[in-house]
């Protein structure tokens, strides 16, 4: 059998290297894309591909694709987890944070998948996740950007799973509640924002990077192939969908 190989963006620590971490002891071949160079993530996964690159622009994310398919030869999975997430009072964003944040959390997953496409179809089947986060149902009044950014990735999620389906690429997404991270703790999760959200949860604790990884798995294993635009709410019980 193939061994498949994954990308994900984000890598070089939290959420996106625990899931290349995942993804390599399942067997997959992992390839990280961040604006940093990943030294953590590569001691902890076995040939891994590190690739530096700005998420956003569009001849960097051609150049780090091109790079990983002449070293490995396909690309099988995408998973788009870069983003960003500030939180202020709606009437303290500017224009400039408003058009980075949908950069980050919405335009860099089309470019991503757009560049990604023909190696999933000349791989013959592949899989793209997205991660969008439960606050599109809770609607925090301090991440109106982000929420915002996130809802419409829920929405070119749906909308590239029926036009990827006849290729048998599937599409989902996966919705965390705040999982606590290294920049999570300096920023969103500090102050309380951590009690907050597992106030709203019904199970009692903070989420943890590894808490997503079994979800990850299921949408990327071969059996999923019918299970397509979806999202996955993995957030403790804070919202319902």
């Amino acid at each position: 059998m193939q061994t498949r190989t994954a990308l994900v963006t984000g890598a070089a620590r939290g959420l996106g290297q625990e899931f290349a971490v995942a993804l390599a002891g399942h067997g997959y071949r992992v390839a990280g894309l961040d604006l940093v160079p990943q030294p953590e993530t590569a001691e902890k996964v076995p040939d891994y591909v590190e690739l530096i690159g700005d998420v956003t622009e569009e001849a960097q994310i051609q150049a780090a694709l091109d790079r990983l398919v002449d070293q490995v030869g396909a690309l099988h999975v995408l998973v788009n987890n870069a983003g960003v997430y500030p939180s202020r009072p709606f009437e303290e964003i500017t224009p400039e944070e408003w058009r980075r944040v949908m950069r980050v959390n919405l335009d860099a997953p089309f470019l991503l998948a757009r560049a990604a496409l023909p190696y999933l179809k000349a791989a013959g089947r592949g899989r793209i996740v997205n991660i969008v986060s439960a606050a599109v149902l809770t609607a925090p009044p301090t991440m109106v950007p982000y929420v915002a950014s996130k809802m419409g990735l829920i929405g070119f999620t749906r909308s590239l799973a029926a036009a990827l389906g006849p290729h048998d690429i599937t599409v989902n997404a996966i919705a965390p509640s705040m999982v606590r991270t290294a920049t999570a703790e300096r920023t969103v999760g500090a102050d309380g924002g951590f009690e907050h959200v597992r106030g709203q949860q019904v199970v009692p604790r903070t989420q943890e990077p590894s808490d997503l990884v079994s979800t990850l798995l299921y949408v990327v294993d071969e059996g999923s192939g019918f299970l397509t635009g979806q999202t996955l709410n993995v957030s403790g019980g804070s919202a319902y969908l």
